[in-house]
């Protein structure tokens, strides 16, 4: 623990150097939610419209989690700062003492984080792999941009994410469904690894005899039907579930967000977009593609002009098809130790095929298998790659250029550091005994720790960067604005296509 601490620190320091820097509109939105639960009512927490850009839709849990946020600042007189003001005001105007509360309120719940992964690493790894495990979490470049520059609790979610995966590698199943309903009540984008996880427990925590299995059943349901109870119970009460839940599922918001996440459905966009463009060519009558697909709000979306609509039946049937055989794995045979594996792969799925996905959910998988990234040689690889994809994938949030050379450099060091970490540990022709048992030719593997086809991707990811940021002003000027981004999340769905299809062939294979 006294090691998880330091790398804490160290990463708390480099946090508290960022309070200054670029935040989002969720910064404001977040301190309207901070305002929304100290000064109205709960009966009018979902029905508010002072802020139509900052409404809540998050669920229950984490309104609640808003409001104690809040207590602070009550007893600190921020309140005439404007810290919990209901007029909404640009994230960028926000007074220093209500900066450094919100930056600091940040750093602080990360502890839920660090001490989530201290537990669990500190349960299924030895001394050497524990240390560059807790590295790769607690220093990851993609949490410190979404959460301490553009500004969410990401930290915090997933802290109880890996608090529930800690409890049922324990084999104290009770305690990590109650957290995983806890996860979900704070943030319902977790629920694509609800079938996971009642299927696991069914078949894990509800065995033995009938009337065992039976009263399993019923204590697991009774707990975690306590969760939802305390969480959603009030807004029953006054009528306003309905509400609640129009705010937590706004399909209307269309299929992608504004920047599109790099999954499945790019691709159909793109050939959405050059089809329309050709047919028309030919003299077809096609509306023309939008360069964005939606812009986030509710009926502010577009539909494709040539290929078939795509409804949230089809993503929702899509999202579970392709999760089935971690179903069928965790139905036949469930077991613990590959739980992490099977969560990841859920969350894989949910990201390529969901709808309205947004890039940041890539930190609901990439996150659990850095604890699985020294399972193996090819874990560690796929590992790498994976996250440097995850995290480029995520700068277009920080397009301000005084921010340009904070993401970098974060990417870099972390890229740095993991090659070391893991290629140390991975040594070229060393193949570990998981290594063999479950590729028997590994041992006769000589290549370098990346790879050919991770070296000739991450040349490619160098070249969309270098186009995006020298050769295109060059070449188009201001034309064509949106075809750096596309060309980032084109580039990095390809790699997150072949990370779902890995992930997939090690759950056929190894589980």
């Amino acid at each position: 623990m006294a090691e998880a601490l330091w790398m804490w620190a160290v990463a708390a320091c480099v946090k508290v150097l960022l309070i200054p820097s670029y935040r989002s509109t969720d910064f404001e939105v977040h301190r309207h939610w901070l305002a929304l639960t100290s000064s109205v009512p709960l009966r009018r927490w979902y029905s508010d419209t002072s802020a139509p850009c900052c409404t809540l839709d998050y669920p229950p849990l984490f309104a609640y989690f808003q409001r104690l946020l809040a207590l602070p600042a009550t007893s600190l007189g921020l309140h005439p700062s404007g810290l919990l003001h209901l007029s909404p005001s640009p994230p960028s105007s926000a007074p220093l003492p209500v900066l450094l509360y919100l930056r600091l309120s940040v750093i602080v719940t990360d502890l839920v984080f660090l001490l989530a992964a201290a537990r669990l690493a500190r349960r299924r790894l030895p001394i050497a792999r524990r240390s560059i495990v807790l590295v790769l979490l607690l220093w990851s470049p993609a949490l410190l941009i979404v959460d301490h520059i553009h500004f969410q609790y990401n930290g915090y979610l997933l802290g109880i994410l890996l608090l529930s995966l800690s409890f049922l590698e324990e084999g104290k199943d009770l305690a990590g469904g109650i957290a995983f309903a806890v996860l979900i009540c704070s943030k319902h984008l977790f629920l694509v690894a609800a079938p996971l996880y009642f299927v696991y427990l069914l078949r894990n925590y509800c065995r033995g005899s009938l009337w065992k299995a039976s009263g399993r059943f019923l204590t697991m349901g009774g707990v975690v039907g306590a969760v939802f109870v305390a969480a959603f119970g009030p807004f029953f009460y006054y009528g306003q579930i309905q509400q609640v839940l129009g705010r937590l599922f706004p399909f209307g918001r269309g299929l992608c967000h504004a920047y599109w996440a790099p999954n499945f459905w790019v691709f159909y966009i793109v050939i959405d977009k050059l089809l329309a463009i050709v047919l028309s060519k030919l003299g077809f009558d096609i509306p023309a593609p939008e360069a964005s697909f939606t812009g986030g709000l509710v009926g502010n979306s577009s539909h494709f002009a040539v290929l078939p609509q795509v409804t949230p039946l089809i993503t929702f049937v899509m999202v579970l098809l392709s999760m089935s055989p971690c179903l069928i794995k965790a139905f036949q045979k469930p077991q613990a130790k590959h739980l992490i594996r099977w969560v990841a792969y859920a969350f894989t799925c949910g990201f390529m095929f969901g709808w309205h996905v947004h890039e940041k959910a890539s930190l609901h998988f990439t996150i659990p298998l850095a604890i699985i990234s020294m399972d193996s040689l090819d874990d560690a690889r796929h590992y790498f790659l994976l996250s440097i994809v995850s995290c480029y994938s995520m700068f277009p949030l920080l397009f301000e250029p005084q921010e340009y050379p904070i993401k970098v450099l974060l990417l870099a060091l972390y890229a740095i550091a993991m090659w070391i970490g893991l290629s140390s540990y991975f040594k070229p022709g060393v193949v570990s005994a998981e290594d063999k048992a479950h590729n028997p030719s590994a041992s006769d593997r000589k290549e370098a720790f990346i790879g050919k086809f991770g070296t000739i991707y991450l040349l490619g990811l160098l070249g969309v960067e270098l186009w995006g940021q020298l050769l295109h002003p060059y070449v188009f000027g201001s034309s064509l604005p949106f075809l750096p981004l596309m060309m980032i999340s084109i580039y990095c769905a390809i790699g997150m296509v072949c990370s779902w299809a890995w992930q997939l062939r090690q759950i056929l294979q190894r589980t």
